[in-house]
């Protein structure tokens, strides 16, 4: 059976859909951010926290939804690149927000110490950071235990 490309396109949409979390934190370049992630040594596991500027973001809204964050470790940078819809990324905490004007942030590379700050946003980091999904769950809980009372 011959497939056209619309039905091949739905096909690979759908599968993508599967693996897709139910909501990921809004995160934008310039933002500083706390990526909790899954490591495995040996048949342990544990959770790892890497802290750091987001210096890109790539594919909002799909299931390759990409950022990039760079750190400083001992005078060094470190730069990771993390898939927000892997099952590996337990969870990111958005810290601060700053304000920039590029989603590509190449040339905070070349820079160090104060010449690396960026100039920081107000925000209300409570909501940021609450899934509208995990949100949802709350609230529905949340009737049930006053409905259960009544």
């Amino acid at each position: 059976m011959l497939y056209t490309r619309s039905d091949m396109q739905s096909v690979i949409q759908k599968i993508e859909a599967k693996y897709l979390k139910p909501a990921v934190v809004d995160v934008r370049s310039g933002d500083t951010v706390k990526v909790h992630q899954k490591i495995r040594e040996g048949n342990k596991e544990r959770v790892q926290i890497f802290q750091g500027l987001v210096i890109r973001t790539g594919n909002k809204g799909g299931h390759m939804n990409r950022i990039t964050v760079r750190r400083i470790a001992s005078g060094i940078g470190v730069e990771k690149s993390f898939l927000l819809h892997s099952p590996l990324v337990v969870q990111v905490e958005v810290t601060k927000r700053s304000k920039v004007r590029r989603n590509y942030l190449t040339y905070m590379r070349a820079r160090t110490g104060k010449a690396a700050r960026l100039t920081g946003l107000d925000f209300d980091r409570r909501a940021v950071n609450t899934l509208p999904a995990v949100e949802a769950e709350v609230a529905a809980v949340d009737a049930e235990v006053a409905e259960a009372s009544t």
